[in-house]
Formats: C-alpha cells, structure tokens, sequence
C-alpha cells in the first residue's frame, strides 16, 4: 500500500504531493514502483496534527482519486469522517482506511451498505492531538487486540462482512516505542481475528528511537520493519518507499515459496 498524503503537516512528506497535480504524479510513480493499493489522505494523524473540516478534505482527496480512478489499482482513502466516506465511495473507492475504527457517528451506517468497499478497522489510544501524551497499558497486545474484536464485531453487526475488513494494530497512534516493539513482535496473534493484518511503519518515530535517523532518512529501518511485519503475519504494508519495500518483499516471498 502506498501513501498519498495530500496534506500540508504530515510528518514524513507534508506539503510535498499538497497540489493535486503533485499528488497524482506521485501516485502513478508508486504505481510504477509496484504498488498494490494506493492510500489516499487529506488530513494528516500525526501527533499533535490539527483537525480538518470535512469540505476541504473532500477538496484535497477527491480530485486525485478522481483521476485515479481509472487505474488498475484500487484507491483507499485514509479518513474518518462519514461525509468524506460517503464521497469517497462515490468517487469510486475501493477501500475505507479509518484510524478511528468507523467509531464516528454515522460512519458505520455510511460504509455498510457498499459491499464492495473493504474496511481497514485500526486501533488508537485517544486522539491525534494527544496521544502521545502518556500512552498506558497494562498488556498492549491483549488490549489492542480485544478492541479490535469488540470493531469487528460492530462491524459485522451493523451488517458488514467479515471478508470486507482488515485489522490495523496502529503503531505509532498512542503507543510508546516498548509498546510498538510488543506489538510488531507479537504482531502474528492478531491473525486469529479472522481478517488480514495491516502494518504501518513507515519512516515513523519508533524506529528513528531506535537508529538516531531523522525521517527523511528511515529508509532502511522502515524496509526492514515491513519486512519484519510480514514475517510476523500482516498481509499489507503501508509505505513511502514502494520500490525498496517491494524488493525486499521479493526476497522473503522467494525464500518462503523455495521448494
């Protein structure tokens, strides 16, 4: 999965793709890296980010899908706001990427009866804006997981398939770098929810904890990380660096296909 942030304030590349022309050409340069899906967001999650009004999101996120729609790669669109959903699906999205696990009011009523729109349900302690004030738990991988069961079975009752969704622990949304480290290590207990895992670790914080890198220099440590979150169980990865994370990929895919 690749990213599209089409926002002013994301910490890896905003304002970069912020025009939509900007964003479509990058766009279709992840698509000839190798991307499978591309993610599309017009408003930005990272700590501290500010809230987006529903109008200008819609603004940034819909002329791109717009002019992607016609691509062979399905478009997810990275919101949680029901009225971009909405729009979103009329446009011609093929998936719904909520950090809020379709919690607002009215996003489930919105996305349930489009059965051909898969849902990534992800996981969040708080909000944007202070979530990583002093993220706590007393076992993270159970405590995720268990929510993520309780948005599941939400889903499925407000009339959602099963075979629609996709699970993400959100690594980075409300987490300290052990609790990340816990989850991408036990990251294959989440499996047994019955839907494919999703992990985001693209050039994200934990990992410059971890090797001093500033983010526009995480390119090794995010290949490995997604290489590690597949080892581990996820089925997606969701990266900045389409071209590297798929080379890798190639490799593990090689080795665990050897006869």
């Amino acid at each position: 999965m690749g990213i599209i942030n089409v926002t002013p304030d994301s910490f890896s590349d905003g304002g970069f793709f912020l025009s939509t022309q900007q964003a479509i050409a990058h766009a279709r340069s992840l698509i000839d890296e190798g991307a499978d899906i591309l993610d599309i967001g017009g408003e930005s999650t990272r700590p501290g980010s500010q809230y987006v009004s529903a109008d200008e999101e819609l603004s940034r996120v819909i002329p791109v899908l717009e002019a992607l729609v016609d691509t062979a790669i399905p478009i997810s669109i990275d919101t949680s706001k029901p009225e971009v959903m909405k729009h979103a699906i009329e446009a011609g999205a093929s998936m719904i990427n909520d950090v809020n696990a379709l919690r607002n009011t009215g996003a489930l009523e919105t996305v349930a009866p489009h059965k051909h729109v898969q849902i990534c349900l992800m996981h969040m302690q708080g909000k944007p804006q202070n979530m990583q004030a002093n993220p706590y738990y007393i076992d993270i991988v159970s405590e995720v997981k268990d929510y993520l069961q309780q948005r599941i079975q939400a889903a499925k009752t407000a009339g959602i398939a099963l075979s629609r969704l996709v699970i993400d622990p959100g690594f980075g949304f409300g987490k300290t770098l052990q609790h990340n480290l816990s989850l991408l290590n036990h990251l294959n207990e989440f499996t047994t929810l019955g839907t494919p895992v999703l992990a985001g670790l693209s050039r994200k914080s934990m990992l410059g904890a971890i090797t001093g890198n500033n983010v526009d220099q995480r390119l090794h440590e995010s290949v490995a990380a997604a290489l590690l979150a597949v080892a581990k169980g996820a089925k997606i990865v969701r990266v900045h660096d389409v071209k590297a994370s798929k080379a890798a990929l190639a490799i593990h895919n090689a080795l665990r296909d050897y006869d």
